[in-house]
């Protein structure tokens, strides 16, 4: 993962799968924090308070090191982190990934049970819109209204976003630019002229 750009996604979706009347329903949604994360699942345990597990995984951050999952009884690893796997290997973060079983009365084995999880998590990223985001910089500056000329051309050719502008005798601007291109933004325009105060 780049340290300015990632992938999660845009709204919630749904999955499904089936294996020997055992049902798992999968679902996503895109969150920012952790408790944002045990909120959803803690409404998913009251809502499907008939399954026999509601197991799930999340991945937070720009980095991807805030992580967690959890079987909710199945056995270790067959269930959380085959959900963790998916996000991963989607390479996707601020994601939740919930799988509702319902028992169907068969037992599936441990390989049998990995595979059906890591399948309804790859169902509801499936059915899911990844939006690209990037990292921004947000910064104000300020010059004289004489060197406005000088100060377009760069944000012509740079292209940050103008968030807000004030063109009087002294003009300010806040500029939104990816973090990996607003160093180089800065030094042009200081470089551009003497006024540019950032």
């Amino acid at each position: 993962m780049n340290y300015d750009d990632y992938k999660t996604i845009a709204a919630p979706s749904e999955g499904s799968y089936s294996e020997k009347r055992s049902r798992f329903l999968s679902f996503a949604f895109p969150v920012k924090t952790a408790d944002e994360a045990k909120a959803i699942v803690a409404d998913f345990r009251k809502k499907y308070y008939d399954a026999r597990h509601v197991c799930w995984a999340y991945m937070l951050g720009i980095d991807g090191l805030t992580y967690r999952s959890n079987d909710d009884g199945e056995p270790s690893s067959t269930a959380g982190k085959p959900i963790l796997g998916q996000i991963k290997s989607n390479e996707l973060t601020d994601i939740l990934v919930i799988v509702v079983r319902y028992y169907g009365g068969i037992e599936l084995g441990t390989s049998r049970l990995t595979v059906a999880y890591r399948t309804a998590a790859a169902e509801a990223i499936a059915a899911a819109e990844i939006k690209e985001m990037t990292v921004d910089e947000t910064f104000d500056l300020s010059f004289d209204y004489q060197d406005i000329n000088s100060i377009m051309r760069v944000i012509k050719e740079e292209q940050p976003t103008v968030l807000k502008q004030d063109l009087g005798m002294t003009c300010t601007m806040t500029l939104s630019i990816r973090k990996s291109r607003a160093e180089t933004l800065k030094n042009r325009l200081l470089k551009a002229n003497n006024s540019v105060k950032l």
